[in-house]
């Protein structure tokens, strides 16, 4: 019988306010994230990572209810602390709003792009796992609204220059749905396609799409 899933906003999880607890979560992902570079996930038992991360069973189950639950957790806060350290740009602005350096937002959407494809890359196995047919609708849901948050805030921009701050939701944005979804396309075929080619030549091949797709919000 399946353990109850443990009830924790997904975003707001890395505030824990018990480090003990917070460690043994970060112990645990950890490890998860060191055995999948080393076997598929299919094949990694509680045991493996519980040895791993040198925590007992029970600690295990006080945070997680499997291990394809510890695998979408770390994924998902991963993903997150990757989106969350990514600067804003306005979509739409073409080779305008130039930051201090003078780049461009076009220039920054290709680097924002680069890096993401670059971390799916650094993490294939997870993401494949994760992503594919026999993977997980609560990372495929996270990934989409965390995406869709991104793109609409940088279609209407924000005072904040990551992000960090972004809101929990968005109101209604077709146009941010229609490019979140596009992105994690693009995602899902390379991983099936084993990431063929370099996040650099990916990014440039979909950033001219991201960018003319959708003209900013008057």
């Amino acid at each position: 019988m399946s353990r109850p899933s443990p009830q924790r906003p997904e975003r707001s999880r890395r505030h824990e306010p018990d480090p003990r607890k917070r460690r043994s979560r970060r112990a645990m992902e950890g490890a998860l994230l060191e055995l999948v570079a080393e076997r598929d996930l299919s094949r990694l038992s509680v045991s493996d990572v519980t040895r791993r991360a040198r925590v007992h069973r029970t600690t295990f189950y006080e945070h997680y209810t499997d291990v394809h639950d510890v695998a979408a957790s770390a994924c998902t806060q991963m993903f997150d602390e990757l989106v969350d350290a990514t600067p804003v740009f306005r979509i739409g602005q073409g080779s305008a709003g130039a930051d201090e350096a003078g780049v461009g937002a076009a220039e920054r959407g290709h680097a924002e792009l680069t890096a993401v494809f670059e971390h799916i890359a650094g993490h294939a196995e997870l993401y494949r796992a994760l992503l594919g047919p026999e993977g997980s609708a609560r990372v495929i849901d996270h990934l989409l609204r965390r995406i869709n948050v991104a793109v609409h805030v940088n279609r209407v921009g924000t005072a904040a220059t990551t992000h960090a701050d972004d809101p929990e939701e968005t109101p209604p944005d077709p146009a941010a749905a229609l490019l979140s979804g596009a992105l994690m396309g693009v995602i899902t075929d390379w991983l099936r396609r084993g990431c063929e080619g370099t996040p650099e030549e990916l990014s440039a091949a979909v950033a001219e799409h991201f960018e003319g797709a959708v003209a900013r919000p008057a």
